[in-house]
């Protein structure tokens, strides 16, 4: 009976190691599967979960059968069971003894150390989580609020546990090699614990004070000008998000030494995520300060400000171009990379290329004439083309180094390269005079119609800002076998041509019609 007693003893004993073992290999596993970080790989954190205790479980299996064995063979060679393990126990030294029953009683100290902080840590959380939602009842997300403190804890509570192992390794002197590799895996955990949660925490601050800039922002004030940047915001949070998980990274790397060496690069990457936003902040900014000061007078002239609205796009452009160049030479040299001989090489095939392409030469060297010469700016109405092809007309949208975008009045985007404009007429500079053209039977009573037109002129100067004079009758335009043909001009702003022959055209059939003058169903328009 002493004999199954001792064989029990030793098979219970592998099995409470094992029950250990499987329950740190799950907990761990769940410790990977809560960090974000690995949410990408929780299959196959749960497949090596799976594989990592059928092992254990095969171990303690044979482990089982290897006791079992070992004492059924020495009860066939008819040793004592009870006494071939106290002789077997007391072969070890009592200094191990000591020292194991000094870690024992250390590790269940740090056990119920770690056991009691947890409780108070979680007491302590849930009292600051009641107390932040209190802050603005009116404004704050409660569920937001307690994920970030659940969070927290989680983290937390798994650093502690960590630590308590690694503390029990030492206790229990065990080889130094599982310290040492316990002791880097707890500093990885930690170090990826505090990034997500710097993480999360720079998103609710970025989110905050964005928030605060609307709510404060007033015409008195430099916050008058944020909503205009408010879409560097998106950019603020992925830089930030990079640079953290690049901090993360660059410190994971320092702590193993095959790949010690890799951190140094994590400096220089964090460096290029700060120049690329520096520098779209500061094309920003400087595009925010020419707007301003080009419309900061509001007494300007209609041609005035369609100059600027065309000139202020085109510096726009070049100035976008000279930021990412700057962009790309300062990335080089955070990379050690002399930009010398790459612009060397960039000037000779810049030269190869010009040389066969005339045709966007050329297209540039108009934009140039067009720009400076005044030939037409943003919002006028032109028509261009070259005599022997089809001609284009519209309202200019934008006028870049090659080509010129028309918006035609029935609302399609016409894109012409420079070079091809070819002969322009501008139906935007100074003014431009509506015509408008109907015909009158040969017996109708002219001075009367002329009078009708002139007091239609006078109606429509009144109530058109747009019209500069009053409508005219230029006189009898021509002679049919059955009506004449009278023209009538009146001088409008320009561009406004079009719309001021539809409302003339239709005042003057109107009123003909009431003053029973009798004239053709068809109006025709010059």
């Amino acid at each position: 009976m002493t004999n199954l007693l001792i064989v029990l003893a030793e098979v219970g004993l592998v099995i409470i190691i094992f029950l250990f073992l499987t329950w740190l290999v799950g907990n761990l596993s769940k410790l990977s599967i809560k960090l974000s970080i690995f949410k990408l790989d929780d299959r196959g954190i749960k497949i090596l979960r799976r594989q990592s205790t059928g092992l254990l479980l095969l171990a303690c299996s044979v482990l089982c059968i290897l006791i079992v064995g070992a004492n059924g063979f020495l009860l066939y060679r008819g040793e004592d069971l009870e006494k071939y393990t106290l002789d077997l126990i007391l072969r070890i030294p009592s200094e191990f003894w000591l020292t194991l029953g000094i870690g024992i009683a250390q590790s269940i100290g740090i056990v119920i150390v770690a056991a009691i902080a947890l409780k108070v840590l979680k007491y302590c959380l849930k009292v600051a989580s009641t107390r932040v939602k209190n802050i603005d009842k009116s404004t704050a997300d409660d569920e937001s609020i307690d994920a970030f403190f659940r969070s927290l804890y989680q983290r937390i509570k798994w650093g502690i546990w960590l630590w308590a192992i690694v503390s029990c390794t030492q206790f229990l002197k065990l080889p130094g090699v599982v310290s040492d590799y316990l002791s880097i895996a707890l500093r990885i955990y930690l170090i990826v614990a505090v990034g997500l949660l710097i993480l999360k925490a720079v998103a609710a601050i970025v989110d905050t004070l964005d928030a605060l800039s609307i709510r404060y922002s007033s015409p008195d004030n430099l916050l008058r000008f944020y909503d205009r940047l408010q879409h560097l915001i998106p950019l603020l949070k992925r830089c930030l998000e990079f640079a953290i998980y690049v901090c993360m990274a660059t410190l994971v790397t320092q702590q193993i030494e095959l790949i010690a060496k890799l951190s140094d690069l994590g400096l220089r990457i964090i460096k290029i995520i700060a120049i690329i936003f520096i520098s779209q902040v500061f094309f920003e900014v400087i595009y925010l300060l020419i707007e301003e000061v080009a419309f900061k007078d509001h007494n300007l002239t209609e041609i005035q400000t369609s100059r600027r609205l065309t000139l202020i796009p085109l510096f726009r452009s070049l100035l976008q171009y000279l930021v990412y160049f700057t962009v790309g030479i300062s990335i080089l040299y955070t990379l050690d990379i002399n930009p010398a001989p790459i612009l060397a090489g960039a000037g000779i095939v810049g030269i190869a290329v010009g040389l066969g392409a005339q045709t966007l030469i050329n297209d540039i060297v108009s934009g140039f004439f067009i720009l400076f010469e005044n030939y037409y700016l943003v919002g006028d109405y032109i028509e261009a083309g070259k005599a022997e092809e089809k001609t284009v007309e519209g309202t200019v949208e934008a006028i870049e180094l090659r080509t010129t975008r028309i918006r035609h009045p029935n609302g399609q985007l016409q894109i012409i390269r420079n070079g091809d404009i070819g002969s322009i007429t501008n139906y935007s500079k100074q003014y431009i005079f509506a015509v408008v053209e109907f015909c009158v039977p040969y017996n109708a009573n002219l001075a009367k119609v002329y009078q009708v037109i002139e007091e239609i002129g006078q109606e429509l100067k009144a109530n058109y800002s747009d019209v500069l004079e009053p409508t005219q009758v230029d006189g009898v335009a021509s002679l049919s076998e059955s009506n004449l043909l009278l023209r009538t001009m009146t001088k409008v702003k320009p561009g406004k041509h079009i719309l001021i022959q539809r409302i003339l055209r239709k005042k003057i059939m109107d009123t003909l019609l009431q003053e029973s003058i009798l004239f053709p169903a068809q109006i025709e328009s010059a």
